[in-house]
């Protein structure tokens, strides 16, 4: 059994900072990518950046430049650092890890920034 586990969300103010750490335990292994999604009240959920293999990361247009995604040489634990917080980033933030026949999420961290 495979537990994705996220922390580090919170309540921070415009122009904070935030890193969220997300570790994956369990019988999992060939990992392929990693990744951090956010969900905000009535919105679908959508991709903040992942990384796939040795590939540069992708980032959506609307944190490109303040957050970046990061993991452990052993892939099982990524990190999203978020700089320059706005409003517009409150969201759950859960993170996925992929391998070549299933794809696992967290239940999600809050992330509150406040104007």
């Amino acid at each position: 059994q495979v537990q994705v586990v996220e922390s580090g969300g919170g309540l921070v103010q415009a122009g904070g900072s935030l890193r969220l750490t997300c570790t994956a335990s369990g019988n999992i292994t060939g990992i392929t990518a990693v990744g951090w999604y956010r969900q905000a009240p009535d919105n679908p959920r959508e991709l903040v950046a992942r990384k796939i293999g040795a590939n540069r990361p992708q980032y959506s247009d609307s944190v490109k430049g303040r957050f970046i995604i990061s993991r452990n040489d052993d892939r099982k634990t990524v990190y999203l650092q978020m700089d320059s917080l706005k409003p517009e980033d409150t969201a759950v933030y859960s993170c996925n890890f992929a391998t070549l026949r299933n794809s696992y999420w967290g239940q999600g961290t809050q992330v509150t920034v406040s104007s």
